[in-house]
């Protein structure tokens, strides 16, 4: 997986496991904004509309997003 990720030029930020035999070696600064982006999803998929997709139109379901956004930056 790696190796195809690799051949077309994707950087590989993937946490390794301890016992491995050979371990990879990762961008540390790239592996926190990784998880940063993770983390701010997670809080987004809370609101049920956004999770279950519930609006009709791509405008509408991103408008849902930005007043989403802005209330998980409120808190």
């Amino acid at each position: 997986m790696i190796a195809a990720l690799d051949e077309r030029g994707a950087k590989v930020v993937i946490s390794r496991h301890p016992r491995r035999k050979q371990p990879l070696i990762i961008d540390r600064e790239m592996y926190k904004w990784r998880h940063l982006i993770e983390n701010f999803f997670c809080k987004l998929k809370e609101f049920k509309r956004i999770a279950m997709r519930s609006d009709k139109t791509d405008q509408s379901f991103s408008a849902m997003i930005y007043l989403t956004a802005a209330v998980i930056h409120s808190r």
